[in-house]
């Protein structure tokens, strides 16, 4: 490299000779079309993921609808079968998705170990039994499992590179990872930041292209299939002025406070504290499952059927101003969620935690002006889930794409952060934690996850 200060003439870049080295190597283009072809297919199977686990839950409420009853013998069955078939043949697939695939990219994890989280395998497994979860009506999201989904895909993608591509399996799943996140939520800037603040922690200059482009091409596919809105529509927002910041601050500090308590009981839960209910959960985990069945149709009977599935609706109805929610949803919610989470079905909490934020802030806009009811239920979605990930950034982003909230930037930011170092103060990261555990598992196994029995 020539000093700054070298009198010799500095040289621009050769723009024909680097075209000509660029279109040279056509194997190196070949290797692009194939991982932007995955990239459409992870979009495509996000997609249908959504379809089919709408379409699922649909079948739910109307039995529910129909027959309340019945949910007290379907939920803890079905809750049950499902928990058998992934123990007894996709275990891997079992849980959120995403502390599978950091996981993955642990350097603690041999690289021969990585299709133990993530394979072709598990992205159809947890796709089907995702889908169950949503048949059984389940507190369960499909954004988390879409990021399990999307990166399986895009590993197996490995296979038809080249040997000396410099497409790596660590870059492809991460790319699948954020391109999943991007295509459920219809947020791909989110998908940029939770690829940089959950996955990767920094994204290489070689593998950056690679992953925005994968993140562009599926929320396509998302846009082209239910085209390009917002979650949860357009948030009407006031003017926003100091009247907001104290029901704000509340905000915020309930939910750091409620998130840090929520990622604490899951991560005990999950990594097997020694206490009674786990050991029961580890003797028999299919009966246990079929008890967090029975208890989630009791609370979702208890809520009238607000607990039931992701959430979504009763977030929309809190944003648009129905009051038809019972007093005590966010209480219900948080117990049906994680109770969801324990028994240990493939099943996502992004999603339910969304819902759960709202509503807390639904509660605290009880005591607040009237107009800013919508602002604090947006703020209490991105600060609860911002204390459940410890993600700041990728919460606020999350929910200001969701939303539509680009006026309410500052306000958003502020809580998700807030929240986010109130909950530090009560737990420990909730995916790092149960990714630790699993690479710790895992290793210290002698056989495969995917070939160990029931116990």
């Amino acid at each position: 490299m020539t000093p700054p200060d070298d009198p010799r003439p500095q040289h621009h870049p050769d723009f024909v000779q680097n075209l000509r080295a660029e279109f040279s190597g056509w194997r190196t283009w070949v290797d692009r079309a194939i991982v932007l072809g995955y990239a459409l297919v992870c979009g495509l199977f996000v997609v249908g993921f959504t379809i089919a686990a709408d379409w699922a839950f649909a079948l739910f409420r109307r039995m529910y609808q129909s027959h309340g009853w019945l949910v007290l013998l379907w939920t803890p069955a079905a809750t049950a079968a499902i928990v058998w078939a992934t123990r007894r043949w996709f275990p891997g697939a079992a849980g959120s998705g995403i502390p599978q695939i950091k996981a993955a990219l642990h350097p603690a994890l041999p690289p021969e170990r990585r299709s133990v989280f993530a394979s072709l395998r598990l992205t159809l497994a947890k796709v089907a039994l995702g889908v169950a979860g949503f048949a059984a009506g389940l507190s369960v999201g499909r954004e988390g499992p879409s990021v399990q989904v999307a990166a399986g895909l895009m590993q197996h993608a490995r296979r038809w590179l080249s040997p000396n591509s410099t497409i790596d399996a660590r870059a492809l799943l991460v790319a699948g990872g954020a391109a999943g996140i991007a295509a459920a939520f219809n947020a791909p800037l989110a998908g940029v930041v939770f690829a940089i603040e959950e996955l990767a922690g920094r994204l290489e200059a070689r593998s950056s292209g690679l992953i925005i482009t994968a993140i562009v091409l599926a929320g396509v596919v998302a846009v082209s299939a239910f085209g390009n809105l917002s979650y949860f529509g357009v948030i009407k927002v006031p003017r926003l002025g100091w009247d907001l910041l104290g029901p704000g601050l509340l905000v915020a500090a309930v939910c750091g406070a409620a998130g840090g308590l929520f990622a604490r009981l899951m991560a005990s839960s999950l990594t097997g504290a020694p206490d009674r209910f786990n050991r029961w959960r580890a003797r028999r985990p299919v009966a246990f499952a079929a008890g967090c069945g029975l208890a989630v149709a009791l609370i979702g009977l208890a809520s009238n059927g607000a607990t039931f599935g992701s959430g979504s609706e009763s977030v929309k109805e809190m944003l648009s101003g129905e009051h038809e929610l019972p007093p005590l949803y966010a209480t219900l919610k948080f117990l049906s969620t994680w109770i969801t989470a324990w028994s240990d079905v493939p099943g996502g909490i992004f999603a339910p935690s969304l819902s759960v934020g709202a509503g807390l802030g639904h509660a605290v806009a009880g005591i607040a002006p009237a107009d800013l009811a919508p602002a604090l239920i947006a703020m209490g979605m991105a600060g609860f889930l911002a204390a459940v990930t410890q993600a700041p950034l990728t919460a606020f982003i999350i929910v200001m794409e969701m939303v539509d909230g680009h006026s309410m930037v500052l306000s958003l930011m502020a809580s998700a952060m807030l929240a986010s170092l109130v909950s530090r103060m009560i737990s420990r990261p909730l995916y790092e934690t149960l990714a630790e555990h699993m690479v710790a598992t895992a290793v210290s196994s002698h056989k495969p996850v995917e070939d160990v029995p029931e116990r």
